[in-house]
């Protein structure tokens, strides 16, 4: 049966789950879709190419169901939750994304979804870029740190390594925290910042309507 580019990005999305992101090398992938290395060329350039398709396969959940009706922050917040969700489900999920600039269908969905919120709550086109981009690199970031601790192995084990001192046992408590919950807080913090600058903007909005 003929090699199609969506069996490369399956294999390779498998391959991923199975041994990591270090682990995944265009002959090993090569050897579990049963071809040549070179057969993949036929559809990627390279393996950078490779990982933007699945890139975009990962962050494809994200817009699989549509958004529910409502305010503007709840959205935004769905959308960091469903994205975190969608990396958490593959190892690595977060490095790939992270080490990709993607122009593929399912990321430039989730990009005109995400840029609707906030367009439609009222900032400005160009300032909608950066509060996503903001958003979407506290996820990557967090999810990033979330995967290697899992990776790691027992944070217990060698915590008890560490000196006593306050700062360590602050580290102690943030890292053995529910790390959904981590996540919400932040992600509520940089929303807390969003609501202020909106606030800020509607109300020079209205100042100037009334000069």
């Amino acid at each position: 049966m003929q090699l199609k580019r969506a069996d490369v990005v399956t294999g390779a999305l498998a391959l991923l789950d199975a041994d990591g992101l270090d682990a995944l090398t265009m002959r090993k992938l090569g050897a579990r879709l049963g071809v040549q290395a070179g057969g993949i060329y036929w559809h990627f350039r390279n393996k950078q190419a490779v990982l933007e398709a699945v890139a975009d396969r990962i962050v494809g959940e994200v817009t699989a169901t549509p958004f529910e009706p409502g305010a503007w922050d709840a959205q935004l917040a769905e959308l960091a939750h469903r994205l975190r969700r969608a990396l958490l489900a593959h190892r690595d999920g977060a490095r790939v994304v992270a080490g990709t600039y993607v122009l593929e269908p399912n990321t430039e969905r989730g990009a005109e979804a995400a840029l609707r919120i906030m367009t439609d709550a009222g900032f400005p086109l160009d300032r909608a870029g950066w509060v996503l981009f903001a958003v979407t690199y506290y996820v990557l970031g967090h999810t990033i740190e979330e995967q290697a601790q899992r990776a790691q192995g027992d944070w217990e084990e060698r915590g008890k390594t560490l000196p006593a001192s306050e700062l360590n046992r602050l580290m102690d408590e943030v890292i053995k925290a529910d790390p959904t919950e981590r996540f919400t807080y932040g992600l509520e913090l940089i929303l807390d910042g969003v609501r202020l600058r909106l606030e800020e903007s509607r109300g020079r909005s209205t100042c100037s309507e009334e000069k």
